[in-house]
Order: C-alpha cells, then sequence, then structure tokens
C-alpha cells in the first residue's frame, strides 16, 4: 500500500515525526477535521528534500499547512499527507536592517520581537493567528497593512530545482492571495523594518489590538474571516445587514460580534461549518444579488456537505 510504504520510508528518512491517521481537529483552530493519512513533521531542509522525492516516488499527494488558523478539513479527513514546517523553520534573527524567519515562526512572535527591537513596520499585524508562510501565502493583513508592504524577499523550495529567492516586488500580491503557493514551499522571508520609537510602536500595537477584541471573537475556535470582502463592499456588513449573525447550524455559529466569522461553539463537526457557510452564502446572495468568496482554505472531501 502507498501510504504504509511511504510512511515507512519517511520515517527511516528524515528526523521529524510521522503519524499516520492523525486527527486535524489538533492542528487547526476551528477545532475539528477528521484525520489525515500522513501528518509529517520536517524539521530541516534535508526533511523536506527527502520527504518531497519519497512522496513523489509514491505518488502521495502532499498539502503545507501552518498552524491550520485559516483551514476548514473536512470531517472524512485528507488522503495525502499533511506537511509541517518544524525545529529549523522556527527561528529569527534581525541581520542587514531586515528581520528574518523562518516561514513556521508565529506571526505574532515576529510582532513581539520587532517591537522589543525597537523596530517598526509590523504592529498592524498584531493579533493575528498563524505562522508567516500562511501570511505570506495568503497576503494576510489589515486595513493598517499587509504582507506585501513587509517582504523584502522570500526563500521557496522546489523538488529537483532546490532553493530559490523571489523578491517581494516580484511576487504577484493580490487580496489575501499572492502567487508564492505556486512558485514553491515556503521556508523563509526576510522582512523590511525600521527603527521606530518603542513607546509609539507599543501605543499602535495596543490600539490594534484593542480595536480587534472589540469587534472580533478572539480566543474562539474560528479561522478568522470566512470570505473576503467583495469590490467596493465589506462582506461582514452584507452579512449582518442580511441578518445573519447568530445564525447556526449544529455547533457551528455565526459570532455575534462579526458576522464574518464563524465560530465552534462547541461540538460543532466540519460538516456543521460548510453548511452554515453555504446558508450565509444563499441568504446574502437572495438579498444582495452577491455570491461571497470564501477566504479560508479547504482540505478533504466534502460530499457529506
Amino acid at each position: 500500500m502507498p501510504l504504509s510504504e511511504a510512511a515507512a520510508r519517511l520515517t527511516e528518512s528524515i528526523s521529524g515525526a510521522v503519524r499516520l491517521a492523525e486527527p486535524m481537529a489538533k492542528h487547526t483552530t476551528f477545532r475539528v477535521g477528521g484525520p489525515a493519512a500522513l501528518h509529517v513533521t520536517l524539521d530541516t531542509l534535508a526533511d523536506v528534500a527527502a520527504a518531497l522525492a519519497i512522496l513523489r516516488d509514491e505518488d502521495v499527494a502532499y498539502t503545507v499547512v501552518g498552524k491550520g488558523s485559516n483551514l476548514l478539513v473536512s470531517d472524512a479527513g485528507y488522503d495525502g499527507a499533511v506537511l509541517v514546517l518544524g525545529r529549523a523553520f522556527k527561528k529569527h534573527r534581525f541581520e542587514d536592517g531586515l528581520l528574518k524567519a523562518g516561514a513556521a515562526t508565529v506571526l505574532g512572535v515576529l510582532v513581539q520581537e520587532a517591537f522589543h527591537l525597537g523596530l517598526a513596520g509590523l504592529s498592524w499585524a498584531v493579533g493575528i493567528p498563524g505562522t508567516l508562510g500562511g501570511a505570506l501565502a495568503m497576503n494576510a493583513g489589515t486595513r493598517q497593512g499587509s504582507m506585501r508592504d513587509a517582504v523584502e524577499a522570500v526563500t521557496v523550495y522546489n523538488p529537483g530545482k532546490g532553493l530559490s529567492l523571489v523578491r517581494g516586488r516580484d511576487v504577484s500580491w493580490g487580496y489575501r492571495s499572492s502567487d508564492l503557493v505556486g512558485r514553491g514551499i515556503i521556508l523563509e522571508a526576510s522582512l523590511s523594518v525600521v527603527e521606530g520609537d518603542s513607546t509609539r510602536i507599543r501605543a499602535e500595537m495596543e490600539r490594534f489590538l484593542r480595536d480587534r477584541k472589540a469587534t472580533q471573537p478572539m480566543g474562539m475556535s474560528c479561522a478568522g474571516s470566512v470570505f473576503v470582502n467583495p469590490p467596493g463592499g465589506a462582506a461582514g456588513q452584507l452579512l449582518e445587514s442580511a441578518g445573519c449573525k447568530g445564525m447556526r447550524l449544529g455547533g457551528a455559529l455565526v459570532s455575534p460580534m462579526h458576522a464574518n466569522f464563524i465560530v465552534n461553539d462547541g461540538g460543532a463537526t466540519a460538516s456543521d461549518v460548510i453548511g452554515l457557510i453555504h446558508k450565509v452564502q444563499m441568504t446574502v446572495r437572495d438579498l444582495h444579488g452577491v455570491d461571497l468568496r470564501p477566504e479560508i482554505r479547504f482540505l478533504g472531501r466534502f460530499e457529506e456537505a
């Protein structure tokens, strides 16, 4: 069987952990999702190269996941391998006027590090969950800034080609999107920062975080904004005006704080979440004639929904 053979080869060849049938509810901020057939932690660059070669040889599909903060995994799980960057990709340093960090570094850690070093340019990211790699892939941001504004260069890995450096100016950045995923596995990035006043940086961070806490269900099991804002509008406002706040399906609930957030209110399944997504999409379409496009990623089979 390809998966068992792949698992055996991976266990022999890499330093990171290899798990079979790993529940993805443990690895997403929604706290829902069935098992990944393989869950592989890649602690070194050698692990990345070896794992991709083995998965290609064994014809096993794979996807790269960070902290699962923008991800909904099907109750049926995922038939391929979930790859997670580990130890070597959680390091960061300030060097040559740039904040350089591995893709597995939690974005909030970088925001705090910049503050402690008296560096300005990342305050807008305070409170945004997830890893640097995920933030780069989706051009995470707020009204105050986005990854596009901060990135000097990104290092990616491609099987058979090795490492390559992509300049920030050469990335096709979009609204909550970038073309980095198509360029390879994101391993590291260099972020532009400037010397600033620590008191002013702290005040900015506190203001942004206070606003976020007042308007978003922070601390709840969710995956951030569910839908991207349509041209010229705001998804949250459309959902609220359509009466979607407080709408529920099973354990999934449209947040009473912000209509563009769906939370796991206790015991939700992925089917509950995807069903509620479809329900509010239809409600907005019927009332406003707008088709809301999901911002979150979907992984696995969703036939049950």
